[in-house]
């Protein structure tokens, strides 16, 4: 296996002669130097499980010791995160610029080793394992570097949560951002408001389709997160050098809540104790009231969300709040009057800045969809710029740090191809290649503002993925060529090399494989993976499909 076959791409990468290969045996043992322990059980458990091989620990010095160092020359040259990995005949040298830096080269080495070592048994007990000689220096473009799953809208059960964060960590992902709460569901365990998940977390029934489609699925759909699940889905993270960065959408996308608690809707324009789960798509116009009862509630939500995650950012939404019901509401309106609001773009604004003020006071930042900058928009808050490209221009053109997320380019909900075949055609056509082409620094942006990109994240809307196979199909292998994306120092778009990235993507299916994950095959869907539309509908009375190509920037 040459090391040009690596997924993302190394920033720099010599293969040596073939004799120089190193031989993993029974004899190999592990050097772990301070800090490099998470690495080396890793190691352990994954590489020692598809070799059968112990990978023991061993003293340098032996011929055949995998050598992990933490080194300050690789951190000055690479950065924290980066790594230097030397392989011949005479051992592997793997040097990181931080523990995250010798986790990642550990993903590398790992792909060195070929597909079976992704396997979580050896194929056959006579299998030589060769790393081939090579010489390797890496590190990240950008320090975040993420996928959003939706959990909203489908439940992801805990394992399948954990599966995605191995998926995220061989493709040297960092964050994983958790979208727990919408109007279809709400999904993690608040103690003091147990209602959240007794009645919050399930709904009676379920769009089949996008919200056009006249199809129900009739059965109950919910499921929650207790916050022991959370507590172990936040370390199993952290091992893997991931930060899980919750959401808890306000002011709108509350519909879940306020069926659970309805004194948090607006009571006095909406019978809200009629309310239910929603149970299907789109934007509910069921928002939270501005009233100081409702800041105490989400107070309190928040106090238990900060005990269970230590991320720096929290993430509250923000996103598609209708005014509708603040503009008739006299309470609301009372409240505009009150603090001196000139219209219900400013109240929303008042809303989030509450909360950036209550986050800043315990030592963490605020960061919310682009809408945040309606109004005017707190002081410490970031921006996931999802609409295009034009919030994070403005967010970073005023000091604001940004996360690129464009619906046009990296909603992995929407279509990968423009026929017949795909299973439910959402959104725009974003093939493999789009994404791969997919810039996250707008070329207009000056240098201090293009400072401000701290990174870029896939986003997976859950409206129409109705279990685990579904995800996989949209995300993979999508998210394979965004990962090159958010970590290779990749030149401009129309000069990036996709033949190339083409050719090691047939490399890598035979490792997606071996992780079983059901990505879309390269040449279109299977007949099982398509699912037909009822009779007497098209695949497009299912779906929403976006006409047009968007532009790149």
């Amino acid at each position: 296996m040459a090391s040009m076959d690596l997924i993302p791409a190394p920033v720099g990468a010599k293969d040596l002669r073939a004799g120089d290969g190193f031989a993993v045996d029974e004899r190999t043992v592990i050097d772990a130097g301070p800090g490099t322990e998470g690495a080396a059980r890793w190691l352990r458990q994954v590489i020692g499980a598809a070799t059968g091989l112990p990978l023991g620990p061993g003293a340098d010095g032996s011929d055949r010791t995998v050598r992990l160092r933490i080194d300050a020359g690789v951190a000055d040259t690479l950065g924290p995160e980066g790594y230097r990995l030397d392989v011949d005949s005479a051992g592997i040298g793997l040097h990181g610029g931080s523990a995250a830096g010798v986790f990642w080269g550990a993903q590398t080495l790992r792909q060195l080793l070929g597909p079976e070592a992704f396997r979580r048994a050896p194929l056959r007990q006579d299998r030589q394992w060769t790393v081939p000689g090579c010489a390797i220096e890496d590190g990240p473009r950008f320090a975040w570097r993420g996928m959003m799953l939706d959990v909203g809208r489908h439940f992801m059960p805990k394992a399948g949560v954990l599966r995605y964060l191995d998926l995220l960590a061989a493709h040297k992902l960092n964050v994983f951002h958790f979208h727990l709460t919408d109007d279809q569901g709400w999904r993690i365990e608040i103690k003091r408001h147990p209602r959240l998940t007794e009645v919050g977390a399930w709904r009676s029934r379920t769009k089949w389709g996008h919200r056009a489609s006249p199809l129900w699925d009739e059965k109950p759909h919910g499921g929650f997160y207790t916050q022991d699940d959370i507590r172990e889905i936040v370390a199993y993270a952290a091992e893997r050098h991931i930060t899980v960065v919750p959401e808890i959408d306000i002011p709108g996308h509350s519909q879940a809540a306020i069926s659970a608690y309805p004194e948090l809707g607006n009571t006095d324009v909406v019978d809200t104790a009629a309310l239910t789960v929603w149970d299907t798509w789109g934007v509910s116009p069921h928002v939270l009231a501005p009233t100081e009862k409702v800041l105490r509630f989400y107070e309190g939500v928040l106090d238990e969300v900060l005990a269970l995650f230590p991320s720096t950012f929290i993430h509250l939404g923000g996103d598609e709040c209708p005014k509708d019901q603040w503009q008739k509401s006299p309470a609301a309106q009372a409240r505009m009057a009150e603090l001196g609001l000139a219209d219900e773009d400013e109240l929303q604004s008042w809303f989030i800045r509450h909360f950036d003020r209550w986050l800043a006071e315990r030592g963490r930042r605020l960061i919310g969809w682009d809408e945040i900058l309606e109004g005017g928009l707190a002081p410490g808050a970031a921006v996931s710029s999802w609409r295009g490209y034009a919030g994070g221009i403005a967010a970073a053109e005023s000091g604001h740090d940004v996360v690129m997320c464009p619906e046009q380019q990296v909603y992995l909900d929407h279509r990968q191809h423009g026929g017949e075949g795909e299973p439910m055609p959402i959104g725009y056509v974003r093939t493999l290649e789009d994404v791969y082409r997919f810039e996250p620094v707008p070329p207009q942006l000056a240098p201090e503002a293009a400072a401000h990109v701290i990174g870029t994240q896939a986003n997976v809307w859950t409206e129409v993925m109705e279990d685990q196979n579904r995800v996989d199909y949209q995300a993979f292998p999508r998210l394979v060529a965004f990962s090159e994306v958010a970590w290779s120092a990749l030149p401009a778009p129309a000069e990036r090399d996709y033949p190339d990235f083409d050719r090691r993507m047939a490399v890598h299916y035979a490792r997606l494989d071996a992780l079983g994950v059901h990505y879309r095959p390269p040449g279109g869907p299977l007949p099982a993976q398509r699912r037909p539309a009822p009779q007497g509908l098209t695949a497009a009375d299912l779906g929403r499909p976006i006409e047009g190509t968007p532009p790149n920037v």
